[in-house]
């Protein structure tokens, strides 16, 4: 059995764990307590990291790691040509885990990784990394964690801000790689929407506290749109005040729009704001008028490369259905870049 092989092996059984964990059916005890100490230590670490949100996104993943769907996913590809290389990743910390997609293309298709850690996002994969080597030991050579400059590598897989992507674009522009600017996600409203869909749209936007590239900061909305709907079917998110890390935004962008007389209509947890402008801060969600669908599609392909996703129901070819921005597949790759397709040519 080749490396790669095992490998896969690996993550399919982590997959299992993950998934008994979530369902409370896991016999790994001591993995299991290991993982919930690893929760708590990642929420301790970074307020934002809830256990609800964390639990979240190993739920996620756990779904995505079986046999069928990773055979799925790597079958488009000829991974056997693959010619191994060290891959740096320089992971953001924004949401949990956000990096593992990055880590389990470089590693299925056989290369090894080079992590730098985000400080927000510092615990969960290496816990991850610890139970995979535990379960195959090849990949003790695969996995590296480095908090010092990175060097003696192939390729650099980066992801942060628009700012820090000037910084990445000097430092590695030297070498084959992947760098990830500022995206953010949208929806488009027709006033057609059922309550049950306004309602779903609530997890894309409240997911992550809005945290993620793929969470929903602005709304498409035709001209003279009644928000009366889409404030009553969010009301069941209204708990979300209560963390003290989101409240604390909430009271201060409002404080910020009411000082600058700007316009907002607010249900007491969130804040709508009119504005054409993509990234809104948390708390709050930017709203545009559109006067035809046709017009508002040129806009969302013309600003392509500043949109993550686009939730709708029936508005574009690759739209994301209401309540499924932060379920991506293995094949909704970051940026729309393949990241496998990436590695295999360089």
């Amino acid at each position: 059995m080749n490396d790669r092989l095992k490998t896969f092996i690996a993550f399919v059984k982590l997959g299992r764990f993950l998934r008994d964990f979530i369902n409370n059916t896991a016999t790994e005890k001591e993995w299991s307590n290991k993982l919930h100490d690893a929760i708590i230590l990642a929420g301790h670490k970074n307020g934002w990291f809830t256990e609800e949100n964390i639990e979240y996104a190993i739920g996620q993943w756990s779904e995505l790691l079986t046999e069928d769907r990773l055979n799925e996913w790597l079958s488009k590809y000829d991974v056997e040509k693959n010619k191994p290389k060290k891959v740096a990743l320089i992971m953001a910390g924004n949401i949990p885990l956000v990096g593992f997609h990055d880590f389990l293309a470089v590693l299925l298709t056989g290369n090894s990784a080079l992590i730098k850690l985000s400080s927000n996002d510092s615990v969960l994969l290496p816990f991850i990394a610890e139970y995979l080597m535990e379960l195959e030991p090849v990949m003790l050579n695969k996995i590296e964690f480095q908090k010092d400059a990175l060097k003696d590598f192939d390729v650099v897989i980066a992801t942060g801000s628009d700012n820090t992507a000037r910084y990445f674009e000097y430092y590695f522009g030297k070498v084959p790689n992947i760098i990830r600017k500022n995206r953010n996600s949208v929806a488009v409203l027709t006033g057609e929407e059922s309550l049950e869909q306004l309602e779903a749209l609530g997890e894309d936007i409240f997911r992550y506290y809005g945290l993620g590239c793929r969470s929903v900061s602005k709304l498409f909305v035709p001209q003279g749109y009644d928000f009366e709907a889409f404030f009553k079917a969010i009301y069941s998110y209204h708990d979300i005040i209560e963390q003290k890390k989101y409240a604390n935004n909430y009271d201060y962008n409002k404080a910020v729009y009411l000082m600058s007389e700007y316009k907002i209509l607010d249900n007491g947890f969130f804040i709508l704001k009119q504005d054409e402008s993509y990234a809104s801060p948390i708390a709050s969600s930017f709203y545009e008028e559109y006067g035809s669908l046709g017009g508002l599609k040129q806009r969302l392909e013309s600003d392509a490369q500043k949109i993550q996703c686009v939730v709708g129901s029936g508005i574009l070819k690759k739209e994301i259905v209401f309540g499924h921005s932060q379920r991506p597949g293995l094949t909704d790759y970051a940026d729309g870049v393949d990241t496998v397709e990436f590695l295999l040519r360089t």
